[in-house]
């Protein structure tokens, strides 16, 4: 007799030894038609895997995240099986799913390829997802393991073998195809439908930029067309979006080759948008008893040494800068809280004066790989809207849930109001990671349930997610296309106040030490506006909005009106500029539209006359004419409902 438990609590008792499938088909026939993968005791099997003890079964379909994992990690296989035929020769390297489908990484050799040649092998995959072949997952010795890929000449898959114990290896097989693979996949190819190949790019082997450059070729796949078109659909839409297409049209931020990679150049319009997003929350920090501080670019390399950002990130650092003196070094500041623990050392506390809220539009720079860098996404240097709490052990609680209510203010105001979050721990069997004690770190992952519960927050846990000094709060964004981004954070610490001896005195006149909040609910300037523009498709809130109107004058006898709108429009605050260049009133309409200026103003000789403007809405709706008091309540009102309903 076995007991399986399912997610709902029920229990159901077997006879005899049974797979995943089986217990799936006696819940119901219809939900095992559905049923792609499987998980038992918290360990991914194959819905063919034979259950033989007591445990824990999970069932998974499409509509799963790890459903759509086995789904697109079997799409992978697919994928390697169709070049292998196509291509022979290749040596094949890794294959994952990732958040939105899957690549594989392989090494061509002596052919080419390129996006020209990526229907052909959709069609082959196709081809062989039709055949319904099995998945079968085996185990394998490591001798035998070894001496598959050694026969095959394929280094890769050897020095992954290498690294892996004896006991703990398996293959996958399907039609003729064998990969290394440690499971996780569909019951069979012929579930797989549509499939769609999206790009080639170079990738690294093992993201070492001194190893073999290899050719990665990303896709995706569905369980069906209509489900492939309807991402392609959002694709379309997300490539209009782009906030590095956005961005360049809008003025907002542009690269230049000879300042650096990665290192993004704020244009006028975008500094004045960034910093209207500073004012924004410096405005919510002082109600919420933040004070403003300012640190250095840099910090001797003593100062990381001490935190153990030097330990844990000196790899993903700029080299030190050494001086003309002897032996002294110091570092890009890579992160702000280890200059804001000496701030906090300046002088004496006691328990009276905490907590200390130190707040920071802090830039820091990390050497992220070229193969990395992505738009205003993934830059090396940013600007974190960073704060760190110095609080007592009494006060955390407290303290931690105000930081969870600027939080959620913070985007609601700016409309991100489908987020959740999660809560993320250090991995138990990978102490090396982290610093600091057992003790700890379990008070600190305490502090952090127990917030989340008693606010009733919907949450998962991810384990091994946590920063090296603490665990952490990370709130996960759905932008208007549906994408998932991880935008601000909160962080529990007790290790960095011991590495900095942080003291307070007590009411026992004893000295104490504080416990450190570190938070960011933007996370980072760049990467927030980049969100930001990609939500909103450059339609921001007439209150963010850098330009508010753009007057068009119809000719240059009317360039003086113009300017006497614009000084009034100025002496009501609103945001306003005036297109006087030499071109058709019909070109300037298309740019400003372009430009996503939510008002134009058209002037000529009807409006100079009666004193008043033609209003233009962004979209082209046309609001007739109107007073400059008529316009300007227009506005005001407009700008109040929105700050009114976010309470800004």
């Amino acid at each position: 007799m076995i007991k399986i438990t399912l997610p709902d609590g029920s229990i159901r008792t077997y006879d005899n030894s049974l797979t995943a499938m089986d217990v799936a088909k006696d819940i119901s026939e219809g939900f095992a038609r559905n049923v792609i993968s499987a998980k038992f005791n918290d360990t991914t099997i194959e819905t063919a895997t034979l259950l033989t003890t007591d445990g824990n079964l999970t069932l998974y379909t499409w509509k799963n995240d790890e459903g759509k994992k086995a789904f697109w990690h079997s799409s992978a296989h697919v994928l390697a099986q169709a070049l292998e035929e196509l291509y022979p020769g290749i040596k094949l390297t890794i294959g994952p799913a990732i958040e939105n489908g899957f690549y594989y990484d392989v090494d061509f050799g002596k052919h080419t390829i390129s996006e020209n040649d990526l229907k052909t092998i959709e069609d082959k995959m196709i081809t062989i997802s039709r055949e319904k072949h099995d998945f079968s997952l085996r185990e394998i010795s490591k001798a035998d393991a070894l001496s598959y890929y050694q026969e095959q000449n394929n280094e890769y898959k050897v020095e992954l073998i290498e690294n892996l114990e004896d006991g703990t290896i398996s293959f996958c097989d399907h039609a003729t195809f064998t990969d290394l693979c440690r499971g996780g996949h569909i019951p069979n190819t012929g579930i797989i439908k549509a499939v769609k190949l999206l790009s080639v790019a170079g990738a690294y082997w093992r993201g070492d930029e001194t190893k073999t450059q290899l050719t990665r070729i990303y896709g995706i796949s569905f369980p069906k067309q209509k489900e492939l078109k309807e991402y392609l659909e959002l694709l379309e839409e997300a490539k209009k979006r782009d906030h590095r297409k956005l961005g360049k049209e809008l003025e907002f931020f542009t690269f230049s080759k000879k300042v650096g990679q990665g290192l993004p150049l704020w244009l006028p319009k975008g500094t004045a948008l960034r910093h209207r997003l500073e004012d924004f929350l410096k405005k919510a920090q002082t109600t919420a008893g933040y004070e403003m501080v300012i640190s250095p670019h840099i910090g001797q390399k003593e100062l990381y040494v001490t935190s153990g950002h030097y330990e844990k990130y000196g790899e993903d650092s700029f080299q030190p800068i050494k001086t003309p003196k002897m032996d002294e070094e110091f570092l890009l500041k890579p992160m702000n809280c280890p200059h804001h623990c000496e701030i906090y050392n300046f002088k004496p506390y006691s328990y009276k004066e905490l907590p200390k809220r130190f707040a920071e539009f802090g830039t820091v720079y990390r050497y992220e790989q070229s193969g990395e860098l992505h738009g205003m996404t993934r830059v090396r240097c940013f600007t974190q809207d960073d704060a760190h709490i110095f609080c007592t052990p009494d006060q955390l609680d407290s303290e931690f849930e105000a930081v969870i209510d600027l939080v959620e203010y913070v985007f609601t105001s700016l409309g991100f109001e489908n987020y959740s979050t999660q809560v993320s721990l250090r991995d138990p069997n990978n102490p090396s990671k982290y610093i600091g004690s057992d003790e700890n770190w379990e008070k600190a992952e305490n502090a952090i349930l127990k917030a989340v519960k008693r606010k009733g927050m919907d949450y998962v846990v991810e384990t091994g997610e946590a920063a090296f000094y603490g665990p952490k709060l990370d709130f996960m964004v759905k932008d208007a296309l549906g994408r998932s981004w991880q935008l601000g954070t909160i962080q529990v610490d007790y290790n960095l106040p011991e590495r900095f001896d942080l003291t307070y005195k007590g009411s026992d006149n004893e000295l104490h030490r504080p416990v450190m909040i570190h938070r960011a609910p933007f996370g980072s300037m760049e990467r927030f506006i980049a969100i930001l523009l990609e939500h909103t498709g450059g339609n921001f809130p007439l209150w963010l909005m850098p330009e508010q109107v753009i007057i068009l004058s119809i000719s240059e006898k009317y360039e003086k009106y113009a300017k006497n709108v614009l000084n009034l429009l100025e002496n009501h605050e609103i945001r306003a500029l005036i297109d006087n260049r030499n071109e058709t009133m019909g070109k300037k309409i298309r740019e400003a539209e372009m430009k996503k200026i939510p008002y134009m103003i058209i002037v000529g000789e009807n409006e100079e006359n009666e004193n008043k403007i033609s209003i233009r809405q962004h979209g082209g709706e046309d609001l007739g004419m109107l007073s400059i008091e008529e316009f300007s309540i227009i506005i005001e009102t407009e700008v109040n409902r929105t700050l009114k309903k976010f309470n800004v």
